[in-house]
């Protein structure tokens, strides 16, 4: 039977409306999940610091003011520090303890210093560094801004608690902090933990600002078995505080094993509670071989 013009034209249009609509429809159906960005800006706590969600750790093997970085001698190190932070990272975590401190300012001098953060540790414990003496943080702080050559560090750690009794033992280099805090030398203030009491007593503890917790799922390196610290670095995190986790790929002996290190930085960014991944890298294909895996984790919904 033959069609009208009208009827004609009509289906025509209708046709062509459903071919139209129908993309729309298929868009709209696709799943709306993205994947993590290495170098988004993530909020660090309740700090009012947005850092990078890769940090780059220069203590790999660390100890007496010398870690693997420093052994690669300055060039190199400092090339990794620039090209690290052309990248994308932000966030640069330095130690007393690793002796990096003289390595940064130089590596990022034609770079605004509001435009990176810089993280230090104060070593209280014996041992450690070559010196005997350990004198209190209002001596220690001004040494750490001559040696990095900054005028004020974004965030400053105790370094290494173990005792569940640490904030009482270090009550003073508490209480110094805190009026280096309020005077804007520094803008955050924390411990790095080594013992699963000392996260517990980090969590219940108003003074910290952020908290360095070793965690992957296979318990290197760690303060226990994953399945205990995870949940109170999501005490931590619940209160308020700012994360960074520590032995992603398990202090380097998951470098090789590719399959591990992918589920290790999954683990970390799923737990929902780990804000910054802070690895220590030695090669600049290190960054990128870290960032790649990041990218292929899918952000929870």
């Amino acid at each position: 039977m033959k069609l009208k013009r009208r009827d004609f034209l009509k289906r025509s249009a209708v046709a062509a409306g459903t071919m139209l609509v129908a993309p729309g429809l298929a868009r709209a159906a696709e799943p709306t999940t993205r994947n993590f960005d290495p170098y988004e800006k993530v909020p660090l706590g309740k700090t009012g610091m947005n850092f990078s969600r890769v940090c780059i750790g220069t203590g790999v093997h660390g100890g007496n003011r010398e870690s693997n970085q420093t052994r690669m001698g300055k060039e190199k190190f400092e090339n990794l520090l620039n090209e690290a932070y052309d990248r994308g990272v932000r966030v640069f975590d330095l130690a007393d303890l690793y002796g990096t401190h003289p390595y940064l300012i130089p590596a990022l001098k034609s770079i605004p210093r509001d435009k990176y953060f810089i993280i230090s540790k104060i070593w209280w414990d014996k041992g450690g560094i070559p010196e005997k003496e350990r004198p209190d943080a209002d001596v220690v702080i001004p040494r750490f801004l001559k040696e990095i050559g900054t005028d004020y560090i974004d965030l400053v750690l105790l370094h290494c608690v173990r005792s569940p009794k640490w904030n009482g033992d270090l009550r003073k280099q508490m209480d110094i902090l805190a009026k280096y805090k309020e005077k804007g030398t520094i803008r955050g203030h924390g411990v790095s933990c080594h013992s699963l009491e000392a996260l517990e007593t980090a969590a219940s503890e108003p003074w910290v600002d952020s908290v360095h917790a070793r965690i992957n799922p296979y318990g290197m390196s760690m303060d226990g078995p994953a399945e205990k610290v995870a949940p109170v670095l999501q005490k931590i995190h619940a209160a308020g505080k700012g994360v960074v986790g520590m032995k992603i790929i398990g202090e380097g002996r998951l470098r090789n094993d590719d399959e591990k290190k992918n589920a290790s930085i999954k683990y970390a960014l799923d737990l929902g509670c780990v804000d910054i991944l802070n690895v220590g890298f030695e090669k600049v294909e290190e960054v990128d071989d870290f960032a790649a895996r990041v990218r292929k984790v899918p952000m929870k919904a």
